[in-house]
């Protein structure tokens, strides 16, 4: 946990996207960012600050800017595009798939205000698809990071990585859990707690509830493991057999679509997941089928509305206290 003062230390990771460029802005000559009339809630205005020669104001035109960073791509610079993740990955799909996606460009997008914690926005401002939306396209990453110790890495990360990346930022200030050392690696997952009983598969805002769900849990005593998948694309599928096989059953956690999202990537795993096994008294190993039921916890095939983060959070069973109870039950049956 960070602390500042002795109190628990909270940042949106929508500022962690804009401190980052900043901080990247000196160490790549090449990076250029470009937003659609957003640059306040976004925060690329504080890459626009330091460096408003490398900033781009697109206006409220998504499928231009997606253009305009195509083109950039071709000529050697690192383009990361800007909006809410609603216009970023929802309105802008066809753009980003044909003019990004298709030649396999480098081009970053960030996709801010995403998922219900985008709160008082309301249902058309709450992005519960971008996901599902962006894993079907062929050779695109797409990374959900916790916090803002992980969203400044990945942030390196996706600079770092040749092709196309979507990362998902959210609005509402989340607590910065991970320490200052933390490493972060496109596609591999973090074990955050051991445990034996369940596997609790968590993205983005849900890893902090996880963490707190299991606590609970743990007072009942389930013991419930946690890992953190930041990357839905490429997802780490070692990390999901290697723990499924262990505990024998998994939740997953997101403030998105159970349709489509780190549940069904999960869930695609699963199906098609084999594990090697060495057999007593015998040379080799052989393989079998894993056999380990999955509870998705998100968004059930539903809008949002508008509202608080918290009580919205609430209200759709995403929060710590909620996801305990449901798991509590699934075990039971």
């Amino acid at each position: 946990m960070t602390m500042i003062n002795g109190e628990q230390k909270f940042i949106a990771t929508r500022d962690s996207y804009g401190n980052a460029l900043a901080e990247l802005g000196d160490l790549y000559p090449n990076l250029v960012v470009l937003d659609a009339d957003l640059a306040g809630a976004t925060k690329t205005s504080v890459f626009q600050k330091k460096f408003p020669d490398r900033h781009i104001d697109c206006g409220i035109a998504e499928a231009n800017m997606t253009g305009i960073a195509a083109g950039l791509a071709t000529c050697g610079m690192v383009p990361f595009i800007s909006s809410f993740a609603m216009f970023a990955a929802g309105r802008n799909y066809e753009q980003v798939r044909n003019s990004i996606g298709y030649p396999h460009l480098n081009v970053k997008i960030g996709a801010t205000h995403a998922g219900i914690t985008v709160g008082e926005d309301g249902a058309t401002h709450q992005c519960l698809e971008d996901i599902a939306l962006m894993r079907t396209i062929p050779g695109m990453t797409v990374i959900v990071p916790s916090d803002d110790i992980e969203a400044r890495a990945a942030v390196r990360a996706a600079i770092e990585h040749d092709g196309p990346v979507y990362m998902r930022f959210g609005r509402a200030p989340v607590a910065v859990f991970n320490d200052a050392d933390y490493t972060f690696e496109i596609g591999k997952a973090k074990v955050l707690k051991e445990g034996t009983d369940v596997t609790l598969i968590a993205t983005g805002v849900m890893v902090q509830e996880a963490l707190e769900a299991a606590k609970l849990l743990g007072e009942k005593g389930v013991s419930a493991e946690v890992i953190n998948m930041h990357t839905i694309k490429p997802l780490d599928a070692e990390a999901v057999i290697s723990s499924a096989s262990k505990t024998g059953k998994v939740v997953t956690l997101e403030e998105h679509s159970i349709i489509g999202g780190l549940g069904s990537a999960v869930a695609e795993v699963l199906a098609e997941g084999i594990v090697s096994r060495g057999l007593a008294g015998l040379a080799g190993e052989c393989q079998t089928r894993i056999s380990a039921p999955l509870l998705r916890i998100g968004i059930n095939d539903e809008f949002g509305q508008s509202g608080k983060a918290s009580e919205l959070m609430k209200h759709y069973g995403l929060n710590s206290e909620a996801i305990c109870t449901k798991i509590s039950a699934w075990l039971e049956k």
